[in-house]
């Protein structure tokens, strides 16, 4: 048995910037007699975590080995440039890559955005964390290009950042061993994906079936009137339904009936 099934947590990797507080709550409600153990990992080692069965679900950034690992997109983050606090790109609340091209950009090797060298004059060294390149930037060496979580997370006084619209972004998901999907897993998916304590765990519910109060009595079927005879109401005064004696369906009002014409 792997995964949870051979656990008695859950046990739930998360990258750095990766807040699971929220889940983790309704998770301690839903299943009190399953407790949650975090497990934070490095998001270059995220991927292994899972795959060597450390941990039964991981919060990740994209992307991952889709040939072992299920994945669950579940938001995209903006990217920030992090400056000193004097720098000249806190003019503006937003900013592009062309207006940072001649600024000497750090590129730590734990980089989440993917991209071979980002845009700018390169480090003479490139850092090995992002929490050292952060550091670096305090220490006026250069600007770094990081997911805005992780700005938040290395947080200092005497930095700022500010979004840059055209810069690669961060996605972050719900990841697992396709081949371990087990029933605590479909649990977690459902929280991720904000189902109600009621729903199944992905698999399609029986159609509802209608209530029903009781046997519901049948209308009476309608009498077919019998052939010749009309429905409605006479309008002859002889009381019959049916057509005048005199073949006319009513003679007109103040029509005088006289002997017959002698021939």
């Amino acid at each position: 048995m792997t995964g949870s099934e051979a656990s008695p947590t859950f046990r739930l990797a998360y990258v750095p910037g990766v807040t699971p507080a929220k889940w983790v709550r309704i998770w301690n409600e839903r299943r009190p007699d399953v407790p949650l153990t975090l497990v934070p990992v490095p998001a270059a080692e995220a991927s292994d975590v899972l795959r060597r069965g450390e941990a039964d679900a991981g919060l990740v950034r994209l992307p991952v080995d889709r040939t072992v690992l299920s994945a669950i997109p579940l938001y995209t983050e903006a990217t920030v440039v992090v400056a000193p606090k004097d720098h000249v790109v806190t003019a503006a609340e937003e900013v592009s890559l062309d207006e940072l091209a001649d600024e000497v950009v750090l590129h730590p090797l734990d980089d989440v955005l993917g991209w071979q060298q980002p845009p700018g004059e390169p480090a003479f060294e490139r850092p090995a964390t992002t929490e050292d390149a952060v550091e670096h930037v305090a220490s006026g060496i250069g600007i770094l290009y990081v997911p805005q979580s992780l700005a938040r997370l290395h947080h200092r006084k005497d930095l700022t950042y500010r979004t840059v619209l055209d810069a690669p972004q961060s996605d972050v998901a719900l990841s697992w061993p396709e081949e371990a999907t087990t029933d605590l897993v479909e649990d977690f998916i459902g929280i991720v994906r904000g189902r109600t304590v009621n729903s199944t765990r992905g698999r399609t519910p029986p159609p509802a079936q209608p209530k029903t109060k009781g046997k519901r009595a049948e209308a009476p079927a309608r009498r077919k009137p019998a052939a010749g005879k009309t429905t409605g109401k006479a309008t002859g005064k002889t009381g019959t339904t049916g057509k005048n004696p005199r073949g006319s369906s009513g003679g007109a009002k103040g029509t005088r009936r006289g002997k017959p014409r002698g021939r």
